[in-house]
């Protein structure tokens, strides 16, 4: 396919993004950037944050996954469904009686301002490696397919890309996004659909015989029942519970969205219906896996698992229609996780370590201070993308989910403490909890599964005879995060003591 057909499909789609931003945009004010002046239609709000959950990365790593991981996937998906409904009905909540701009903020009111500023902290730091990870996935896959054939670099790619996103999010925020998302989620799932349509056809399939055949392959097994193992299904499920929680509820670039819904009542179908959605999205990607490997292996083509998507999609056999949707479609699950990574991470800046909504000044001065802000982050992004450029690991995104895990379980541990118990913390001791906790974590899972460890440093451990008799054989897999959360918990309960008044509203109801 035309390289410069492709590269003004691109344009074409920023170009349509950018009259959506100057439309929603107008007349904003820092509430209308940080929570959409808690107007925002919880439709549209649900609606978009499914492109928001799935990225980029979703669109051709879940498929990419199919052939060694079968549907395991799933079961983590399974898991997603209880940890929302814990999302639902009690952080949302406890977030609307509070009235909170930053959900972080809760952290200060109930602890104290070191933890304010941790959970703050971990957030930014988990956003921005992760977001800044899938846009380096992203784009190099526009590179590879686009770009390097019209002899334009990747920096200047990644660059042209950045300032479009950020031309698009200056203004509006949170008030223009909640549009662009549902624009990009509509381009997603249409592509996701359309794609599948397509090569079933191109089998001389239908999708009961498809269905078949992956089954006959084994590809559509869902539940792991061998319990060493990282996919096991208890541990994907009770995993994908507490991910979901971590992740989402308490995550300031899905809440904010959240918390800008008018009602609780609103919020909590939005989690509700997003939830339910959710489910049958990531079902068709699984699927989606499934057939690109059936029609892989009539082809004879062989590729690493993220490029299997992109390699066909673009093929001669599927030039035309379907390679331009493809790329609609891609771009469209990428740019949701970043233009509101950005702007959360804006957000949380500004509201929770600038403390800017309760600093003195105009409306003019503080706007200025957030584009600053906004701005920096911006730069920030292209920094990250370069330097994993120079590691030129596409595999990456394997440790950006371990380092999600590393990161949010403080959040867990925090929010957690602060809604089941009512004790007291002693403030000044707070951060070394939440660096000893994930610390002690990342030690434990190096131990259980040295093999991951040393293929991503490019190192010799010499830790598997000692894994094998400290656990035998035991791999950690998405529990990772419930067991950091479980670590900064109980580091939390040492530092404590009784708290003989604590405000009500702050403590969940047992």
């Amino acid at each position: 396919m035309s390289p410069v057909l492709l590269f003004s499909v691109v344009i074409s789609y920023f170009i349509v993004l950018l009259f959506v931003a100057w439309l929603t945009g107008r007349n904003s004010t820092n509430d209308s950037f940080f929570i959409g002046n808690k107007n925002s239609n919880w439709m549209l709000v649900a609606f978009g944050m499914i492109g928001t959950s799935l990225s980029g990365v979703t669109f051709v790593s879940v498929p990419g996954g199919v052939a060694t991981n079968n549907f395991f996937y799933f079961q983590i998906v399974l898991g997603y469904l209880l940890g929302y409904m814990v999302i639902a009905f009690v952080l949302i909540p406890l977030y609307y009686k509070l009235n909170l701009t930053s959900i972080y903020t809760y952290l200060e009111k109930r602890f104290g301002v070191n933890a304010h500023k941790a959970g703050a902290f971990f957030f930014i730091l988990s956003r921005l490696v992760g977001a800044t990870a899938r846009l380096y996935l992203v784009i190099s896959i526009l590179q590879l397919f686009i770009f390097d054939k019209l002899g334009i670099p990747f920096e200047v790619t990644a660059l042209v890309i950045l300032i479009l996103i950020l031309l698009y999010t200056f203004e509006g925020g949170v008030k223009t996004i909640i549009y662009t998302d549902t624009l990009q989620t509509t381009g997603m799932l249409m592509g996701l659909v359309i794609c599948i349509v397509v090569i079933v056809k191109a089998m001389g399939l239908d999708f009961t015989a498809a269905l078949h055949l992956m089954n006959d392959k084994g590809y559509t097994k869902i539940f792991n029942t061998d319990i060493m193992s990282g996919s096991f299904f208890l541990k994907q499920i009770i995993g994908g519970a507490f991910i979901a929680i971590a992740m989402t509820g308490l995550d300031q670039e899905m809440m904010q969205k959240n918390i800008s819904v008018k009602t609780i009542k609103d919020s909590q179908k939005n989690i509700i219906s997003f939830s339910l959605v959710l489910v049958l999205v990531n079902f068709l990607f699984l699927f989606l896996g499934g057939i690109l490997y059936l029609y892989a292996s009539t082809k004879g083509i062989s590729v690493a698992p993220d490029d299997l998507f992109p390699t066909i999609a673009l093929s001669e056999t599927f030039s035309g229609v379907i390679g331009i949707i493809f790329i609609l479609a891609l771009i469209s699950a990428l740019f949701p996780s970043v233009d509101g990574a950005i702007t959360s991470i804006t957000s949380c800046f500004c509201i929770d370590i600038l403390d800017l909504k309760r600093k003195e000044g105009t409306e003019k001065q503080k706007r200025s201070t957030r584009l600053k802000v906004h701005f920096s982050f911006a730069v920030l992004f292209f920094i990250m993308v370069l330097l994993f450029k120079a590691i030129n690991d596409k595999l990456i995104i394997d440790f950006i989910l371990k380092f999600a895990s590393l990161t949010y379980g403080p959040l867990l541990g925090l929010f957690s403490f602060g809604i089941l118990t009512s004790r007291k913390l002693k403030d000044h001791l707070i951060w070394v909890v939440c660096i000893i906790a994930p610390l002690l974590v990342l030690g434990i899972d190096v131990c259980c599964s040295p093999e991951w460890y040393e293929k991503k440093l490019h190192v010799s451990l010499g830790l598997a005879d000692i894994s094998r008799s400290l656990f035998g054989g035991y791999k950690i897999g998405t529990e990772l995060i419930l067991i950091n959360g479980l670590f900064t918990f109980a580091g939390l309960y040492v530092i404590s003591s009784r708290e003989t008044q604590v405000n009500v509203q702050l403590v969940a109801e047992r």
